[in-house]
């Protein structure tokens, strides 16, 4: 059995609490929170026994053998790297770390520890995605790609009013590249891998935050479009464009129908069939049954890491080109 910790108490570690009820070999052992209080208070709502609020007890625990993050992301490069440096398995929620610099510490320090740490990036574990990956042969050689996750937030909302919530914080990280654009990013380089190069603006808050942006990337043989928000939708899918034809996916981060256009105007919708865990909708359920297959499986070098690699490359260059810096990235650059 796998005895697992919880970083956080807000309602992403709910959602994840839900999933994880698929994970017939893990066990919620313990919360961890900055307030004893609020610890407490959230391990009663699950009858977890165990509080702590001081990390490094947490990580002392030879009792949990992993744990699941979701704080801000500016924290998440301390608490993984002394996570795993005390041999526990880290499943992190995106974005992961702050930069490339953080991802590359944290990979070699899995390694180290012969430990899984995987990133909590939800859409690309989905049966969605496996889908997507079989039928893009049916539209032939891509040739463009145009990827999408605008919506506008309650947080930009709040922001006009002048309540800034820690999403748009560049302090800790944070940014709409950050919070959806990588989902597309992500997206992206799993199905296609890395560009060779990319050309990055975006639209910037009063606080230099941004609060949408464009990624455009160049293949050898295809071009490639990210358009990332959270100050406004879209009715607009993603849509991969093939040489026979066009694949459209009405939300990539909860793919539930994929309907493909051939060039004669023909249409195929296609739903998402079930995997034993259908009556769910909550996305959140696969990348914790990924998790616990890694730790049994003790697969601690898997490929999935590339994948979080070629991201943050994509990210730290796009925001180069934005003129956005994070703290973090100061700290880096002196290490």
């Amino acid at each position: 059995m796998i005895r697992f910790a919880t970083i956080g108490t807000g309602f992403v570690v709910d959602w994840f609490l839900e999933g994880i009820t698929a994970c017939k070999e893990m066990e919620y052992a313990a919360v961890y929170s900055r307030s004893m209080e609020t610890g407490r208070a959230f391990a009663q709502k699950y009858h977890v026994e165990t509080v702590y609020d001081h990390m490094e007890d947490l990580a002392m625990d030879e009792t949990i053998d992993a744990v699941y993050i979701a704080s801000p992301p500016s924290c998440h490069f301390g608490q993984i790297m002394m996570m795993l440096n005390y041999g526990k398995h880290v499943l992190c929620e995106k974005p992961a770390v702050s930069n490339s610099k953080e991802l590359e510490l944290v990979l070699q320090a899995a390694q180290e520890n012969d430990v899984v740490f995987l990133e909590a990036m939800k859409n690309v574990y989905t049966p969605g995605f496996r889908m997507i990956e079989e039928l893009l042969p049916r539209i032939g050689t891509v040739k463009n790609a145009f990827i999408q996750t605008c919506r506008r937030s309650s947080a930009y909302d709040h922001f006009q009013k002048g309540i800034v919530e820690h999403v748009f914080l560049p302090k800790l990280s944070n940014g709409a590249l950050m919070d959806v654009g990588c989902y597309a990013v992500h997206f992206l380089v799993k199905l296609f891998g890395m560009p060779q190069s990319i050309k990055a603006d975006g639209i910037r808050l009063s606080n230099g935050s941004d609060g949408a942006g464009v990624i455009l990337a160049q293949y050898q043989d295809m071009q490639a479009e990210i358009l990332y928000s959270k100050m406004y939708d879209t009715e607009i899918p993603s849509q991969i464009q093939g040489e026979w034809g066009c694949m459209l996916i009405p939300d990539i981060s909860h793919t539930r129908e994929i309907r493909i256009v051939d060039r004669n105007g023909r249409e195929e919708l296609y739903n998402v069939p079930g995997t034993g865990v259908e009556d769910t909708r909550n996305d959140l359920v696969y990348e914790a049954l990924e998790f616990q297959r890694l730790i049994m499986e003790r697969r601690t070098d898997h490929p999935y890491h590339q994948n979080t690699v070629m991201t943050f490359q994509i990210m730290d260059e796009a925001r180069r080109q934005m003129g956005m810096i994070f703290p973090a990235d100061k700290i880096m650059e002196v290490l």
